[in-house]
């Protein structure tokens, strides 16, 4: 069973009639308690691109990257009333061509105007880590979220789509999404390869980040930092968890991710792999 009352005990928020102002704090509450992350991949536990799975997952305190979370939130807004499109989309890291590759699930939500967007169209993405925290008027401009700067345009890579512009710190360059609206089976493909290939960066590296209101905190293998409005040399310097104790404190005291569900054996696995991986990279900057 998937209940509306679960997912929203989960998110710490009331139902209430859709709204703009609804649907900024549906949004902000989910970015800041159900983390971005692909720990499933580390633990050898598949998932898929069911919505209802993801739904499941989540209620029960676990989090996921984009087919998870934005399927997830897309159907809570649905139920809640809420006109919702899926868009397949794509990000792009340094370097990489713009486009939509299939790699991300992107959102709007339409027919709820304001002031400073009378067309009632908005860019929501839960999914995108370290990027925004509220929703984004789909009216091109520059936008500011706490120490974060964003930019929206049309696309050029996708006729009639749009094109967000991560801020110069953020972990990704941009993303493009198509205009028309597409269903979670159009996503199967890149599924499969984001969380089962060598190539994949989701199998190469672990990753977990949760956004708030003043910035974002990464976990990325065993490197935890936080960024936020101005560098602060004992909160933004990077730390290495390079104790077993310590990684799956940070999970549960920054991330909320307790892993009450995994057994110690399965704990002790994705311990190693995370070692495994950091010495590998280790090496790497050291050119051994």
């Amino acid at each position: 069973m998937i209940t509306v009352t679960g997912y929203l005990r989960r998110l710490g928020v009331d139902a209430a009639a859709p709204s703009v102002a609804e649907l900024f704090r549906l949004h902000a509450a989910h970015v800041e308690r159900v983390p971005y992350e692909n720990l499933e991949i580390w633990l050898g536990r598949p998932t898929t691109v069911d919505p209802a799975e993801s739904w499941r997952r989540i209620v029960t305190g676990r989090g996921g990257y984009c087919f998870h979370l934005n399927g997830a939130f897309s159907l809570l807004l649905s139920r809640l009333g809420y006109q919702v499109t899926r868009h397949y989309a794509g990000v792009q890291g340094h370097g990489a061509s713009p486009g939509a590759t299939g790699n991300h699930l992107a959102l709007s939500v339409t027919g709820l105007p304001s002031d400073g967007n009378p067309g009632g169209a908005w860019l929501v993405d839960t999914g995108l880590g370290d990027a925004i925290h509220e929703p984004l008027p789909l009216v091109e401009g520059d936008y500011a979220q706490g120490p974060f700067r964003y930019r929206l345009r049309a696309s050029e890579a996708e006729p009639g789509g749009w094109r967000f512009e991560h801020d110069l710190r953020g972990s990704f360059v941009g993303m493009d999404m198509r205009p028309e609206g597409c269903v979670m089976e159009d996503f199967l493909d890149r599924h499969r390869h984001l969380s089962t290939s060598p190539e994949s960066s989701f199998v190469k590296v672990a990753t977990v980040q949760r956004r708030d209101a003043a910035g974002v905190d990464t976990l990325t293998g065993l490197v935890l930092k936080r960024l936020g409005p101005e560098p602060v040399p004992a909160v933004d310097s990077p730390i290495v968890l390079e104790r077993r104790q310590d990684y799956f404190a940070a999970l549960a005291d920054v991330f909320g991710i307790t892993l009450d569900e995994v057994s110690g054996a399965e704990r002790d696995a994705l311990w190693d792999r995370l070692w495994s991986a950091h010495t590998r990279w280790l090496g790497d900057r050291a050119g051994v």
